[in-house]
């Protein structure tokens, strides 16, 4: 009972920030697949999802470009707005053909909920499309707020993304932690102070291994004792 007791205390009132792509929910299939309509758009060849997946993370803008570098077009600064508006436009109407939360993560999300943690999702997606997919997919109850890209004065690894994030969930910043996949979790969270935890499956460039997370998770069972631990660490 004791134990019970002290889980419930660490939790109830933290502030869980999470990434949206490649850590909530695997947006991969559908994100990859407009790059790849757009590119299709342009007479250009399509990319292997592998190639592409750790384009995503900095916003949709950095993932055209990166995959028109990829495609041996690099595009001229003009270039990105007409194509990024393009992208957006159907995307839209893909948002969740193919994206789904990945395996046990609403059931920790849940359960994180229940004990008192207050969620936020903390995305360099656009806030809109960002509630477009987590209403989809049922998700949008879990959070106390979306903190996309449009709604911040800066987005990560900016730590003050971040604590945009924070403070809308109605949390505070020494009970706070971090979820995510990338660098831009990761320095985010390194320059706001608050700790890290890093999934091992979503998308980046460096592995998220040697992004020096306080904790690696490889499946969402391990989040709730992962959060505890943080927490636990940073006192009740």
């Amino acid at each position: 009972m004791a134990a019970e007791a002290n889980r419930v205390e660490a939790l109830a009132g933290a502030a869980i920030a999470f990434d949206l792509d490649g850590t909530l929910v695997d947006t991969a299939q559908d994100l990859i697949g407009t790059l790849n309509w757009l590119l299709a758009q342009e007479g250009l060849a399509p990319l292997p999802l592998a190639e592409a997946r750790p384009f995503i993370g900095r916003g949709a803008r950095w993932m055209i470009e990166r995959g028109f570098q990829a495609a041996n077009a690099p595009l001229a600064p003009a270039q990105v707005q007409p194509l990024f508006e393009r992208f957006i436009d159907h995307y839209t109407g893909h948002i969740a053909d193919e994206s789904r939360p990945f395996p046990g993560c609403v059931e920790a999300l849940e359960a994180l909920k229940a004990e008192g943690a207050k969620l936020v999702v903390c995305t360099n997606k656009l806030t809109g499309l960002s509630k477009a997919l987590l209403d989809a997919l049922d998700m949008t109850r879990l959070f106390e707020a979306v903190i996309g890209s449009d709604a911040t004065s800066a987005i990560k690894p900016d730590p003050r993304h971040l604590q945009t994030a924070i403070v809308a969930a109605g949390g505070a910043m020494d009970r706070a932690i971090m979820v995510g996949d990338a660098a831009t979790d990761a320095g985010a969270a390194r320059a706001a102070k608050v700790p890290l935890i890093l999934v091992s499956f979503g998308y980046t460039e460096v592995p998220a291994a040697e992004l020096n997370p306080d904790i690696l998770i490889d499946r969402y069972d391990q989040l709730p004792e992962a959060c505890l631990r943080l927490l636990t660490a940073c006192g009740t």
